[in-house]
């Protein structure tokens, strides 16, 4: 069984493959009218790459130990300067000793690999040196320490970190290395997201997993514009945001966020990125959203919803901002005092939080309500502000959850702020190349971010995890590479 599931996740592999080198072909040959400037041949060939070293990371992965020796390296490793400073690692091995008992053996060579190695601000070369030993009393006893593995930690770190948190497309950090003299082209570069992303993709999935496991979560989704290379311009994809924040309410569980990229805004890929999950979902008034509260939901049990407040507001104040209506004032004076409460109970435990709001806040939600119904009488549903009580009606059961639930926030603001990054990236990006691109952007995206927010430096992180994984990390302890789990050496 275990040969048929290799076989089956090969052939996958390969059919993946050859439709990515499909669309490159097409970005490279298409017709004249699907041609595309050169930034955005850049950006479509830099996730294409990418994609196509993750998959080829993955065959090699799973290959057979009796099947041939891994595919050789088909791009360079860059240029590396005369005149950068080197740093040597002496890796000697384990034992002198001769096994055939002969004595300690002595030096007789040694391998040196050079290998490119990044820190903010400073570039430099990591000098491998193994020297080998062997007896003078027989031909048997030669030993060497074995070869570290060859992910090029610090480099790739830095890489990911400036595409993904900086928002520095690849190209464009080739030009920046290649100011200081260093030969890296962007395809070099892909390869060494691709493989990246490979390999810290359990580490996301597990991640996935301990959010999904919560008994409360945020859900959002923001644009994320994609190449469609077939046609010469680009599409509107999206990346979902789920995400973990309970530290209003002093929750023992650490934040995090996972994007998860979808190529639309369908609610089913909401309801397919949260099987598995059972609880409170604080979210906006998108109504793909509401496939998750049906009986007939896939993947779970209905979800009980919580609605935003903090967008209710934002329906009144940006008719107040047009045209300064003293109907929306007098709705967004209301929405300011449960904010107030709000303010002061923040950080207590869920019992008090609760027994304020019943106390406080469901008061002048009640009387809310009532203003909201008398106002939708008297204005026309089709009018401006019409529309914008509607709004709120619709969300109004949603909008009470947080009277139930001392765990429950007034808003999903925590949500909102973690997909800013993204529009930075979105920003000087222009789109991704891909949608391959855009999963791997909601991969690394996953990482940095839930790093930000536990206070983790993110290239420090991404470092050490890469680290690890090359050095053989069990899977059967993946929950140590998770970002909360980190800690800096000294």
């Amino acid at each position: 069984m275990a040969v048929l599931r290799e076989r089956d996740a090969l052939r996958e592999a390969n059919k993946r493959l050859e439709h990515l080198v499909a669309e490159l072909n097409q970005a490279v040959h298409g017709k004249r009218s699907e041609k595309l400037s050169e930034d955005e041949r850049q950006l479509a060939f830099e996730d294409l790459e990418a994609a196509v070293a993750e998959v080829e990371t993955q065959q090699d992965e799973q290959a057979p130990p009796q099947a041939s020796p891994r595919r050789a390296v088909r791009r360079n490793r860059g240029n590396l300067p005369k005149d950068l400073p080197r740093i040597e690692k002496l890796i000697e091995p384990d034992s002198l000793d001769c096994p055939c008992g002969c004595g300690e053996m002595h030096r007789i060579g040694a391998d040196r690999t050079e290998r490119l190695d990044i820190i903010p601000a400073q570039i430099r070369v990591i000098v491998t040196v193994r020297p080998k030993y062997a007896c003078r009393a027989c031909a048997e006893g030669v030993t060497q320490a074995p070869a570290p593995a060859h992910l090029i930690e610090g480099a790739i770190a830095h890489v990911l970190v400036s595409k993904f948190s900086d928002h520095l497309p690849l190209y464009r950090q080739s030009q920046i290395l290649a100011r200081s003299g260093i030969d890296l082209h962007r395809s070099t570069l892909a390869d060494w997201v691709g493989t990246a992303a490979f390999h810290l993709g359990p580490v996301v999935d597990r991640l996935t997993e301990h959010l999904k496991g919560s008994g409360k979560l945020f859900m959002d989704e923001t644009t994320a514009p994609v190449l469609d290379p077939g046609r010469g311009r680009t599409k509107t994809g999206y990346l979902w945001a789920l995400a973990r924040d309970d530290r209003g309410w002093g929750g023992d569980d650490p934040p995090g966020v996972v994007f998860t990229y979808a190529p639309g805004r369908a609610g089913q890929n909401a309801e397919q990125i949260l099987q598995g999950f059972d609880g409170i979902l604080q979210l906006d008034g998108y109504t793909g959203y509401n496939r998750l509260t049906r009986p007939s939901r896939k993947g779970g049990a209905p979800v009980t919803v919580a609605h935003c407040w903090a967008h209710a507001r934002r329906k009144l104040k940006e008719l107040f901002d047009r045209d300064g209506s003293e109907n929306a004032a007098e709705g967004l004076r209301r929405i300011a005092e449960l904010y107030r409460i709000e303010g002061e109970i923040r950080g207590m435990g869920p019992g008090q939080r609760l027994s304020a709001r019943q106390a406080r806040t469901a008061p002048l939600v009640a009387s809310f309500g009532e203003w909201l119904q008398n106002q939708r009488c008297r204005i026309s549903s089709k009018s401006r502000l019409g529309e914008k009580l509607t709004y709120i009606h619709r969300q109004w059961d949603g909008l009470q959850t947080f009277l139930r639930d001392g765990r429950v926030e007034i808003d999903s603001n925590a949500v909102e702020n973690l997909i800013r990054p993204i529009a930075l990236t979105r920003k000087n990006a222009l789109f991704a190349g891909h949608d391959e691109g855009g999963r791997t952007w909601g991969r690394i995206a996953s990482l940095i971010a839930t790093a930000k927010i536990n206070g983790v430096e993110p290239f420090a992180y991404l470092k050490a995890t890469l680290e690890a994984i090359a050095a053989g990390h069990p899977a059967s302890r993946i929950d140590e590479l998770l970002p909360w789990n980190y800690m800096p050496s000294s």
